[in-house]
């Protein structure tokens, strides 16, 4: 039984999150594992034992759910977010504590990540590195859902107890507009220093992420809770609009982005995290592409930030580098100099995360011509 979540609780996540479907005939659990490369760490460790006690909890009552079958499939990490899953998974019976990939792949019984999306029609996959890329890619072709759980701990569960009929409404709400909009204006308060950053929002729909699955082929997070949209990379031989600056905060330090078409072309700030920044867009040009504007919407419902980004980006604002071919954009793996410097990275811009970063206000611009405030020191203004 897990210690987080009762074996009712696990049956009632699911059944709300995954309405049943006839076509439904098995559930997989995917967790990744440490290597030489990626150390072990005390809450990856304590993930990979509540997968197994989640597993061992739902085999009794998997037939309560309308499925045939509980899997749980171990496989070594893939060294950064959203980078492809390997062409194996494993299962394993010993104890997940102490477990590494060495051990895994000498010893687990292989099972091709192929067939474990051909016999599970539901996946959950509470992991180190997120996998929401390559299982929203995936889905595609084998139309499962999944909900992806990256850095899941059990100081979220409370999330997952939520008013996810009210969350998906506001959810809803903000994708509507996102969709009708052309443009994003935000303004930033650095230091008593203004910055502003347009988004170039045209030839995109923003995709609504609520903690509710009801179709194949999905994936997304749980918990969710948000709204989003990939700005216009310029893929359709018009250059994309996106310009202006993004204050990003590291420790002390505020790192300021110029941005040019869609990418972090120059780094303006100076100091260590400046610099370090200033080498990624050098060597990593695909680092450099803003791939998600986010607008999550669980802070109103009292959550507070654990320091994970699985729970944290639903809170309110946030921006990412990075891949963007998951989400609808242009730039995956393809762009990157190699698979295992892949990445999907957010900055959310709540006071917890970067203090010295204020988002004032979010502007969203129509082709008419007319703007509507969207969100004002943080809070959303289109909800009464």
């Amino acid at each position: 039984m897990s210690q987080d979540l009762s074996q009712q609780d696990l049956k009632q996540l699911i059944s709300s999150a995954f309405p049943s479907r006839d076509e439904d005939k098995g559930l997989a659990i995917i967790v990744d594992v440490p290597d030489d490369q990626v150390p072990d760490n005390d809450k990856w460790r304590t993930r990979r034992k509540m997968a197994k006690a989640w597993a061992a909890s739902l085999q009794p009552v998997i037939s309560d759910l309308g499925l045939e079958k509980v899997t749980l499939v171990y496989y070594p990490n893939v060294h950064s977010n959203n980078a492809d899953l390997p062409a194996n998974g494993y299962v394993w019976d010993g104890d997940p504590g102490s477990l590494d990939a060495p051990t895994l792949t000498g010893d687990g019984k292989a099972i091709p990540f192929e067939r474990v999306f051909s016999e599970h029609q539901i996946i959950l996959a509470p992991t180190e590195f997120s996998t929401t890329a390559p299982l929203k890619l995936n889905a595609k072709t084998h139309g499962y859902r999944a909900a992806t759980m990256p850095g899941f701990s059990s100081d979220m569960i409370p999330s997952l107890k939520l008013d996810y009929g009210e969350i998906n409404r506001q959810v809803q709400a903000v994708k509507e507009k996102l969709d009708r909009a052309t443009g994003a204006e935000i303004e930033f308060l650095v230091h008593g220093s203004t910055h502003h950053l347009h988004l170039d929002l045209r030839h995109r729909t923003a995709h609504a992420s609520g903690g509710f699955f009801p179709e194949p082929p999905m994936a997304g997070n749980l918990p969710s809770g948000e709204a989003y949209i990939v700005p216009y990379e310029g893929e359709k031989g018009e250059p994309s609009k996106s310009s202006g600056t993004l204050p990003v905060q590291f420790g002390d330090e505020v790192v300021l982005y110029r941005i040019e078409a869609n990418k972090a072309v120059e780094v303006t700030s100076m100091g260590p995290a400046s610099a370090e920044e200033a080498e990624k867009i050098r060597s990593e040009p695909a680092y450099a592409n803003l791939s998600e504007a986010g607008f999550g919407v669980l802070a109103p419902f009292g959550v507070k930030p654990i320091g994970e980004m699985l729970l944290d980006e639903k809170l309110g604002l946030h921006i990412a580098f990075g891949r963007s071919d998951h989400f609808g954009g242009a730039v995956g793996i393809k762009d990157f100099s190699s698979p295992e410097n892949v990445v999907h990275i957010d900055r959310i811009y709540i006071p917890e995360t970067q203090p010295d970063v204020e988002a004032r206000y979010v502007d969203l611009t129509y082709e008419d011509g007319s703007t509507e405030r969207l969100m004002e020191k943080g809070e959303y203004t289109i909800f009464g």
